[in-house]
């Protein structure tokens, strides 16, 4: 009795174990970090982690897609040894006024490619990209990416979450912008008027009290002796 007790839980084991590995390389997607910013944040920097999740051949190459609907502002590459980047860039139907200056173009992708090796299997590479400025209004915003094997694979990392999908299988990279904090000119604007209506609330308590005192003081002299009203 023990000898197949032991054989059966070895054999849940094995298959659990088995799933788990299955399951292991689903995981591994292209990802952006950090994953939250406030919304307007200047000069930031965005890092495109890529792992191989394969363990027959190299992860070679990347292209990252940026926003239409809301650009990133003046963005740098940084550089990564044994790789060349390549920006591609487009025209802005209406340009963008900045603290800089006028800004007409925008990247619209960027791809890097492997010189040697690339990535092997169980290793990973950060993509690092230096941003002027990100959108002003909350929300996410979504890197699709294509990332290349060395077999000829290209995986497709372009689904967004959604209540229909909530865990995709190749979600694309997103980047959610929170509502930027209150400025201390704000603070101060609101502690201003805080301290006008505590100043008029004073006042206010100041002159019932006047009054009030008034009337305890008519009150005595009317019950004085010969205090009476002509």
């Amino acid at each position: 009795m023990n000898a197949r007790r032991v054989r059966s839980a070895v054999a849940v084991a094995a298959v659990l174990g088995g799933t788990l590995l299955a399951a292991t390389p689903a995981s591994a997607h292209v990802t952006v970090h950090p994953a939250t910013l406030p919304a307007g944040s200047s000069d930031v920097e965005l890092t495109f982690r890529v792992p191989n999740e394969r363990d027959d051949a190299n992860s070679i190459g990347l292209q990252v897609f940026f926003p239409t609907g809301l650009p990133l502002l003046t963005v740098d590459v940084r550089p990564v040894p044994g790789w060349t980047s390549t920006v591609d860039t487009r025209t802005l139907a209406t340009p963008l006024h900045t603290d800089d200056g006028t800004v007409s173009r925008v990247v619209s992708d960027i791809r890097w490619t492997a010189n040697a090796g690339g990535i092997a299997p169980g290793q990973y590479e950060d993509f690092a990209v230096a941003a002027g400025q990100v959108p002003s209004t909350p929300g996410p915003i979504v890197f699709k990416s294509l990332q290349t094997y060395s077999s000829g694979q290209v995986v497709r990392w372009i689904e967004v979450a959604s209540s229909q999908d909530p865990d995709p299988q190749s979600p694309a990279p997103v980047l959610t912008l929170t509502p930027a904090p209150a400025t201390a000119g704000t603070v101060a604007a609101a502690s201003g008027t805080g301290s006008s209506d505590a100043g008029g609330l004073a006042v206010a308590a100041l002159a019932v009290s006047f009054l009030a005192l008034a009337g305890v003081v008519v009150l005595l002299v009317r019950r004085r002796p010969g205090g009476s009203p002509p």
